[in-house]
């Protein structure tokens, strides 16, 4: 194992210094998070550049031309599927970004547009797959997809090989940068780890440590770091993805994230960060304590806020739920139930302590240290 010398270290769950937040300049397009604590620059060179990029990506995962590619995905960034879509163009496909769509809708796009590639998240695709056999009675065989691009979540390979069974497609995964959202690196259908266009664009590093680490790795546990060596103002950046993975020893390509690490937690293809619920929570008087469940019930994923109060005339009181509710909704990317229980007049005052409890399996935890 050798290391590398240290870049300027950022952290994707945490703001960005300059010169990664702030105004842009003539020319430059921002991407902008859904928090709004997060504003990059791109400039027309650096968007070039990425689309140069992500095409290399897109021809190692299999597009081409002749290739009409959907891009369904529902990233943090409104630039995500764009990005994606002029990427896939690039590589030498048709290719139209149909965002995060109903399924019913997108069945649709799919049809109207004669997709031969999808890129989606794979609880998307799953959730299309199931309501193709149960609501829309039509065979997925039927849409003629010859290449099924995975992206933005969690994937599990029992998923990769129900979809490529059930669709009779090639399935791969995209590795897409969740600050810049261009598309670094991919996993084809041979399997093993992560293939970049250009050597340095997707590292590992110990989860607590700021320090790259080189191949061949040791065995253990890795979060992904991406190096947007392409960008004007980043070039010289290593920006922590709060993607993890486990590494086995000897291995030579960057593995593929199985978990997530640190203060956000990835809900439905979209990064939800725990800071900035505690915030959005700590003004609302009476709740002691609270605990996010994550789930996975079905095909999708389902957030639930679980409260204790510490008086019990707020159990159950609309007001306080609402309250709940628009704090939820101002904080979070992504739907967020609440659920009250009993009172605890025991639970100190002040601003109520907050748990997470991934039950997917997702999430490592958030404190790196502790990995």
């Amino acid at each position: 194992m050798s290391r590398v010398p240290e870049p300027a270290w950022i952290r994707a769950d945490a703001p960005f210094p300059a010169p990664a937040t702030g105004g842009g300049g003539p020319g430059e397009v921002l991407l902008v998070s859904p928090d709004a604590e997060t504003a990059v620059p791109l400039t027309a060179a650096d968007r070039a550049a990425a689309v140069e990029v992500g095409a290399a990506v897109l021809a190692r995962a299999g597009v081409g031309p002749g290739d009409r590619v959907a891009v369904a995905l529902n990233g943090d960034g409104e630039q995500t599927g764009a990005l994606v879509a002029e990427a896939a163009a690039a590589a030498g496909a048709s290719a139209a970004s149909l965002g995060p769509r109903g399924r019913m809708r997108l069945h649709r796009a799919l049809e109207s547009l004669a997709a031969t590639v999808l890129v989606a998240t794979p609880t998307g695709v799953l959730d299309l797959l199931a309501r193709m056999h149960a609501e829309f009675l039509v065979d997925p065989l039927d849409l003629g997809l010859r290449r099924i691009l995975l992206a933005g979540e969690i994937t599990g390979e029992h998923v990769r090989r129900q979809l490529a069974a059930e669709f009779d497609a090639e399935v791969a995964d995209l590795f897409v940068d969740p600050l810049l959202q261009v598309p670094v690196a991919c996993r084809d259908g041979a399997g093993g780890g992560l293939h970049q266009p250009r050597p340095g664009l997707v590292e590992a590093a110990p989860p607590a440590e700021d320090e790259l680490l080189r191949a061949p790795y040791p065995a253990g546990t890795a979060e992904l770091v991406t190096r947007p060596l392409w960008h004007s103002a980043l070039a010289g950046a290593a920006v922590r993805t709060g993607f993890a993975a486990a590494v086995a020893e000897g291995a030579d390509l960057v593995p593929v994230p199985g978990h997530t690490v640190g203060d956000r937690v990835l809900v439905r293809g979209r990064w939800l960060s725990l800071p900035r619920l505690e915030r959005a929570l700590a003004p609302i008087d009476g709740i002691g304590s609270w605990e996010l469940r994550v789930s996975r019930p079905g095909t999708l994923d389902t957030a639930a806020l679980h409260v204790s109060f510490t008086r019990e005339s707020l159990v159950g009181n609309p007001m306080w739920t609402k309250r709940i509710e628009q704090a939820l909704l101002a904080a979070a990317p992504v739907h967020i139930g609440v659920v009250t229980g009993p009172a605890d007049p025991d639970l100190p005052p002040g601003p109520a302590s907050g748990s997470l409890a991934d039950e997917r399996g997702h999430h490592l935890g958030r404190d790196r240290g502790a990995l």
